[in-house]
């Protein structure tokens, strides 16, 4: 998002309704002329107190998004459209508007520009935001988790990973202030994962400490599971830890065998043949969908694999099974990353192989984005 300010509310809505009642287009603009010159100028409300000491009702708000809203009023050629965009701009103010899925105030939509809604999504780099780290082969990059959670949760939701890995669903779950539970298989893994995340509670608290410097009520819960997804008892997981029900389901399961993270049994990476891959796959999802709410959203983050000179599909195994349960298919993003560490430095070496082999490089992943019925 762009630069925030804090803006005076009740100043702001007064001298804007004083407008409505106006007759004389050109008196309007000069007076919003007046109003966009103290926004410049920051001209507004400085660490919540306004001129006569008291502390008057305040809103952060995008300072790019309402100078551009100021711009457009100043733009119009009629009184009618003028005073339209004015009694949008008071209702922007003064009203919020959310729906049942997330945080975002559909009143001052414009204003959210640091979100994606494209399904193409094309990404130079990973984020590098607080304690995340590209230590863990196979995890995905930040920005995937923090898109989706933007979109598809509010504050104080709880967001359930059966695939945690390294903790990045945790660790964006702390940014944005969402509950979040991980399971992993590898204890090793998740006794790292659970060091970083302590890190991570550290970081972000201070962070935000000194971005508001106030007291910061920390009270969101992360806790990463030792576990095997495939059988695990979700509900009772989460009574054990004060939940009901998971807003959100995030899962970013291995693509099959490209990289073999242990020799569990139940391991996804383990099994031998794609069918015994999606077999595998469906016990997790079956056994983890009941804890969703209806009407909330899972994400399943995968990719294909090439193999013996054959493009395996795996994305679309996947989403085929979906289908057939009460799921309900809403986007599928295409996520292209440019810096792998698996083809770091070896970018003319697979252009060869490329070439030789008649197959195009992979680039891009798979975010199949599903409601619950």
């Amino acid at each position: 998002m762009s630069e925030k300010i804090i803006l005076n509310k009740s100043v702001y809505i007064k001298k804007l309704k004083k407008l409505i009642n106006q007759s004389d287009i050109r008196l309007i603009k000069d007076k919003i002329n007046h109003i966009t010159h103290s926004i410049n100028n920051n001209d507004h409300v400085s660490n919540g107190i306004d001129n006569s000491g008291e502390h008057p009702d305040t809103i952060n708000i995008s300072k790019n998004y309402i100078l551009n809203e100021l711009t457009q009023i100043e733009k119009t050629r009629t009184i009618e459209r003028t005073k339209y965009y004015i009694q949008r701009l008071i209702k922007s103010i003064s009203e919020i508007k959310t729906n049942k899925v997330n945080d975002i105030n559909l009143n001052r939509w414009k204003e959210y520009d640091n979100i994606i809604t494209d399904s193409l999504w094309l990404l130079p780099k990973r984020d590098s935001y607080g304690v995340h780290a590209s230590w863990y082969w196979g995890n995905f990059i930040p920005q995937i988790p923090h898109q989706l959670m933007l979109r598809y949760t509010k504050s104080g939701d709880l967001v359930v990973d059966p695939f945690i890995g390294s903790g990045t669903t945790l660790l964006e779950c702390l940014r944005l202030k969402r509950n979040g539970i991980g399971v992993e298989l590898n204890k090793e893994i998740a006794k790292k994962t659970k060091q970083i995340l302590k890190k991570g509670e550290q970081y972000i608290t201070e962070d935000e400490l000194s971005d508001t410097n106030s007291a910061i009520d920390y009270t969101v819960k992360t806790i990463v599971e030792i576990g095997d997804s495939t059988e695990l008892d979700f509900k009772k997981l989460l009574r054990k830890h004060g939940f009901t029900s998971a807003q959100f389901l995030l899962l970013h399961p291995p693509y099959h065998d490209i990289i073999k993270f242990s020799d569990h049994p139940n391991d996804l990476s383990a099994q031998k043949e794609i069918e015994g891959f999606i077999a595998m796959f469906c016990k997790v999802i079956d056994n983890i969908s009941p804890i969703l709410d209806k009407g909330r959203y899972m994400a399943i983050v995968i990719g294909d694999k090439y193999s013996n000179g054959e493009w395996i599909p795996l994305g679309f195994y996947v989403m085929n099974e979906l289908l057939k349960r009460s799921f309900k298919l809403k986007s599928i993003v295409v996520k292209n990353f440019e810096d792998t560490l698996a083809k770091r430095n070896q970018k003319e070496l697979w252009r060869y192989r490329a070439l030789t082999g008649g197959f195009y490089i992979f680039k891009h992943e798979y975010i199949l984005l599903f409601k619950k019925k």
